[in-house]
């Protein structure tokens, strides 16, 4: 053994800190491995999928020996190959991996083809609309008008708190509306793929690009009927998730499953961009309608409005998303009387699904546009009326009380605003727009300020735990594995930064390996922001309980009490003589653990306390707590072609005590310029009569590029702890700041006021495209 050191020990901070991603030097070189970079094993069979032509039908046939015929096609499968259970609903069984008697939406999977080459597979499965032998059936195309069927996917939702009805009958002043806001690509860059690889004695390995590689073991083994522990699912990284592969990534790894076991061949399944966009859904577009009471300070008295979601054919994940949006419509506001009604309309189309933000943003989007139009009657600020609505921290008045029942005890939306309002010139911004508007007739400008609170939890309490195993091998380095999913948004890096820290190390000496169902088991979607939450949390625990094992050795060593060693430096020791502290090498430590026999690899575990909710009557306390964040945008619309662009947007968030900033500050950027290009340029469009998905490749679907950023892009963290004991008191950063360009889309309609009479409400939809900026300003003449 070494002599230990008198030297004090020096620790560089691991978490707090801004550090690379740990994949960064991988992306930037093209050496990131993703599915479709895993060498392909000798005999490896491609799989594509034959697509329904029609929107809503029968299906009466398919003639299979067509199929079989083509070149290169070596077996076509059906719904009626599946030994187990034809489904990929993740709540509820109405999800049919391959359609069997009705077809229901245009681009529905109905055979899947396996060939030699993926090519050979994919011109077999484009010959779906000769092989299937189908009868047309009226189709329900869009949410309105399955709400007036009532055709419903999940049963009504109702929130109801005070008396909305005698309020807006008492209040001073009366606002009925109605709107909708489009759904949402995710347009993740690495599409659906699943690479099936039979193993011995009738197991499967899945390469999977999925948010939540335990729900796809799960749904392979009862496609298969087989037991859990015959599927193991792999996840190294995704190109992109952003919801698109927390639930929807099962109807690839069932097909690609039930083929490589039939044939007892490894089969992958990679979709084209085109079929991608045709089979998977997208954020749920939502209507509304609404009626407020308000009074002359335009304070909102009471509410009630109709929340009506595009399901699609199944339930998928709707029912929690229609929850949260419930739960959102509050935003930042208290509401002293409120009615909600939540619908889940049934329609022909794609089943919608995750998407960052998970409902949030369609429920807060709705009280945002209701508090514009209000200041606008009123001849307000919008800024002042929305500081007026904030919740307050008055118990008494229960003005702190969300309508679900959840006290707002971590508030700091104020002072928070009040900095944003100050940093970036608010008020002195809003009069140098309004002088420069009254003389420039064509180029109009427009500035907003809008907040955002989101709750950070599963509303499904149970999915609120993660686990972990930490490995510290002999030579001293570690390995870290845990039940969340890495899809680029830092989530490997922060948890390896938490073990680094725990253990004294340097972020070097730790290692992230991939998700793996045969490591940690039974684990939650990698989703509603809880990613470094949980699983920090759950690596924390294993780490935290080696250390507890090295101290008592190292205390045995040293001759020090174990409470008062320290790991830091990659050093352990404690309070030697004046000269400084006697320590001893980490990696020495754990060479004479090993020595010693004690265990040198831990699991861990952590479930997030305190939460509690009834789905019945949508009270509770659903979220652990919230986090907070503004956002100001100025921007400048061309009044002749509808053409709009951010000059400028300054945005404050809060991510508590950040565990990485330079990771945060990216997710707060990406999540701005995606939710950006949700209200503003990315349309979904289907053909009226087909059902047919128009905007359906990138030369129609328009994403926002390098380009359309703001010119000026000013963000900053709200550098406060977190007051519940999140992982180092952090929060979570990855859904809340899509929230935050609801200002872009209100400086785009406070801009077209700008060609109207005083106190005019512009008629604008979302997305603003030029052509609805154009229609708003057309409702103005």
């Amino acid at each position: 053994m070494n002599k230990p050191s008198d030297l004090p020990l020096m620790a560089e901070a691991q978490v707090g800190t801004s550090r690379a991603h740990e994949s960064a030097h991988l992306h930037v070189s093209g050496e990131a491995s993703y599915i479709d970079d895993i060498a392909e094993a000798q005999g490896t069979l491609h799989a594509a999928l034959g697509l329904s032509p029609l929107a809503h039908g029968r299906l009466l046939a398919i003639d299979l020996e067509l199929i079989r015929r083509q070149p290169g096609v070596v077996a076509v499968f059906t719904a009626a190959d599946f030994p187990g259970e034809n489904n990929c609903g993740p709540l509820l069984h109405d999800d049919p991996i391959l359609a069997s008697d009705t077809l229901r939406y245009l681009g529905q999977p109905v055979f899947a083809v396996i060939a030699t080459e993926r090519e050979l597979a994919r011109r077999a499965a484009a010959l779906a609309s000769q092989a299937l032998r189908c009868e047309a059936l009226p189709a329900v195309l869009t949410a309105r008008e399955a709400h007036a069927l009532g055709q419903y996917v999940i049963p009504p939702m109702h929130l109801t708190r005070g008396e909305p009805a005698a309020a807006l009958a008492a209040a001073p002043h009366r606002l009925e509306g109605e709107w909708s806001v489009g759904g949402q690509e995710q347009f993740y860059l690495e599409g659906q793929i699943s690479y099936a690889l039979p193993q011995e004695d009738r197991g499967l390995l899945i390469h999977c690009s999925t948010q939540h590689p335990s729900e796809m073991q799960q749904l392979v083994a009862h496609a298969l009927a087989w037991q859990a522990h015959q599927v193991q699912v792999q996840c190294r990284r995704m190109g992109g998730g952003f919801g698109g592969k927390e639930s929807q990534s099962a109807l690839f790894a069932c097909v690609a499953a039930l083929a490589a076991h039939k044939l007892q061949k490894p089969v992958k399944l990679r979709l084209d961009r085109d079929d991608d966009f045709l089979i998977t859904g997208r954020r749920h577009g939502f209507d509304y309608r609404w009626t407020v009471g308000y009074d002359d300070a335009g304070r909102i008295l009471a509410a009630e409005i109709d929340l009506i979601s595009n399901c699609g054919h199944s339930a998928d994940l709707s029912a929690p998303v229609l929850t949260r949006a419930l739960c959102h419509f509050d935003n930042a506001y208290w509401l002293p009387h409120v009615a909600m009604h939540g619908y889940g309309a049934k329609t022909n189309t794609q089943s919608n699904t995750a998407f960052r933000g998970f409902g949030g943003p369609q429920g807060a989007l709705a009280i945002e546009i209701i508090i514009d139009s209000v200041a606008r009657r009123l001849g307000l600020d919008p800024l002042l009326v929305r500081q007026r609505n904030f919740y307050q921290a008055d118990p008494a008045k229960g003005q702190d009380l969300t309508p679900y029942g959840q006290q707002v005890s971590d508030n700091i939306l104020q002072p928070l605003t009040e900095r944003l309002v100050a940093s970036s010139d608010y008020h002195a911004r809003r009069a140098a727009i309004a002088a420069w508007n009254a003389q420039s007739p064509v180029l109009k400008r427009g500035l907003a300020l809008t907040p955002v609170k989101f709750g950070i939890s599963f509303n499904v309490v149970h999915l609120n735990q993660a686990g972990a195993l930490v490995h510290v091998y002999t030579d001293g380095s570690v390995l870290v594995n845990h039940g969340g999913t890495e899809m680029g948004q830092g989530l490997n890096t922060k948890v390896a930064q938490v073990v680094a820290h725990e253990l004294g190390l340097d972020l070097a000496q730790v290692r992230a390996s991939a998700t793996d169902t045969q490591k940690v088991a039974n684990t939650s979607a990698t989703a509603a922001s809880t990613g470094s939450d949980l699983n920090g949390k759950a690596a924390q625990d294993a780490a935290r309980q080696i250390k507890q094992r090295l101290a008592a050795l190292a205390a045995e060593l040293l001759g020090l009490p174990a409470e008062q060693l320290q790991f830091a430096g990659g050093r352990v020791g404690g309070s030697g003589d004046s000269n400084g502290k006697q320590s001893i090498a980490f990696k020495e430590l754990v060479a004479q653990a090993y020595l010693k026999r004690i265990q040198l690899w831990s699991d861990g575990f952590y479930a997030t306390p305190g939460l509690h909710w009834d789905r019945s009557r949508l009270q509770g306390r659903p979220f652990y707590y919230y986090a907070y964040g503004a956002a100001v945008a100025e921007v400048l619309v061309d009044t002749l072609s509808g053409e709009s662009r951010v000059l400028r947007a300054d945005v404050l968030h809060d991510v508590g005590q950040s565990l990485n900033p330079a990771l945060d500050i990216g997710q707060v950027e990406g999540a701005f310029v995606q939710g950006q290009g949700w209200l503003t340029t990315e349309e979904l469009v289907w053909h009226p009569k087909t059902g047919m998905l128009s905007t359906h490749a990138p030369s129609t679907y328009k994403i926002p590029t390098a380009n359309d950023s703001p010119l000026d892009f000013r963000v900053a963290l709200y550098d406060q702890p977190n007051r519940e004991d999140s992982i180092h008191r952090s929060k979570a950063v990855g859904e809340p700041p899509l929230l935050l360009p609801f200002s872009v889309l209100l400086a785009i309609k406070d801009a077209i006021a700008a060609c109207g009479p005083a106190h005019c409400d512009p008629p604008l939809r979302a997305p603003a495209t030029a052509e609805a900026v154009l229609r708003a300003l057309g409702a103005l003449a």
